[in-house]
């Protein structure tokens, strides 16, 4: 997710966000002044400049993969090595085998590679998030049925609703630890209800996503590496 700051004054009455990529957000309560969010955005300047050089700092320092047998790659929070494999055949296999992530390509062309490895993501993401949703339906009072979803890859957010009540989630979740894309997926179920970062909301989560803070940390530390690959 993001780097977050809120006001001394009330919780979550206006979010500052850091964007893994060092853009900056705010999210402010509805009729929440402008100058209010002005005055919160003023008292947190040094936190945000810190936090924009700190996620460029480290966006600077993730090398782009290869994609090439030896290289790492993530899954559930666990780490593969890349196996390419040569084939003749035009019906080709991404599948995983031990701690290998085998991958068949008739050209060994890394831009082949990548989309046959992201193709696999796209659908054991899909295949996961699904269960998971359903599964955390039936723990969470304010949900009826697993919402809709779909994926879209984002290159600073792991999450979002649509007024509709489509959830929107990025791709690359499904490379991150099981209770990362837990803490995700009850954030953004939450959203159903209330539809901002307002007290009511914090007190959701903090009632239905256990240690979110400590899974919220993990996953900021890893984002770099995530969407990279």
């Amino acid at each position: 997710m993001k780097d977050i700051a809120v006001d001394d004054h009330s919780r979550a009455r206006v979010a500052i966000h850091v964007n893994p990529d060092g853009s900056m957000a705010v999210d402010a309560a509805i009729g929440f002044s402008e100058s209010s969010i002005k005055l919160a955005v003023q008292k947190r300047a040094r936190w945000v400049v810190n936090h924009v050089v700190e996620a460029r700092d480290r966006y600077a320092h993730v090398r782009p993969k290869e994609y090439v047998s030896g290289e790492q790659v993530l899954y559930l929070g666990r780490r593969y090595v890349l196996k390419v494999v040569p084939v003749d055949k035009a019906v080709v296999v991404v599948r995983l085998k031990g701690n290998r992530l085998e991958v068949q390509s008739t050209s060994g062309n890394p831009d082949d590679i990548k989309g046959r490895i992201r193709a696999w993501y796209r659908v054991k993401g899909r295949d996961y998030l699904a269960r998971r949703m359903n599964t955390l339906t039936q723990t969470l009072p304010w949900s009826k049925s697993p919402p809709p979803f779909r994926l879209l890859e984002m290159s600073s957010r792991w999450g979002s609703g649509s007024p509709a009540g489509e959830i929107i989630l990025n791709p690359h979740l499904i490379k991150a630890p099981r209770n990362c894309i837990d803490y995700v997926l009850i954030h953004e179920m939450a959203h159903l209800r209330h539809h901002d970062h307002s007290p009511e909301f914090w007190k959701l989560i903090d009632a239905h996503a256990g240690d979110w803070q400590k899974a919220k940390y993990h996953l900021d530390a890893l984002v770099e590496v995530l969407i990279s690959e």
